[in-house]
């Protein structure tokens, strides 16, 4: 291949990844972002909160999975956490991650859990 067509391929591979909706998202919430990906309906059931997020938390897990199946600093919620309690949809924005000591302010969770 020429050298001309490896930059068109490149320059088309980045345009692509740089045009995903996580690029330039940052500056909205979770919520909008959903939003914009399938309406209220794709997190809450008839477009309203249920009354004890257990829809909701239901509906997180259908895209992203059990916390069971996701990394260690999920895993040990499991059972007792729901999605919204730590990443907070309608107060946080896309690619921000909620900070552990909010609640593991006792050294009780390790550095190198903490870090990741």
């Amino acid at each position: 291949m020429n050298k001309t067509l490896l930059s068109a391929i490149f320059g088309a591979a980045f345009a692509a990844l740089a045009l995903t909706p996580a690029a330039f998202a940052g500056d909205q919430t979770l919520a909008e972002f959903h939003v914009e990906n399938g309406g209220c309906d794709s997190c809450h059931q008839d477009e309203s909160p249920s009354a004890d997020g257990a829809y909701e938390f239901e509906q997180c897990q259908s895209c992203h999975g059990t916390l069971a199946e996701m990394d260690d600093v999920h895993k040990p919620h499991d059972g007792n956490l729901v999605c919204a309690d730590c990443h907070a949809p309608h107060d946080n924005n896309v690619g921000q991650k909620p900070t552990c000591d909010s609640c593991h302010d006792d050294g009780r969770t390790s550095d190198s859990v903490l870090k990741k």
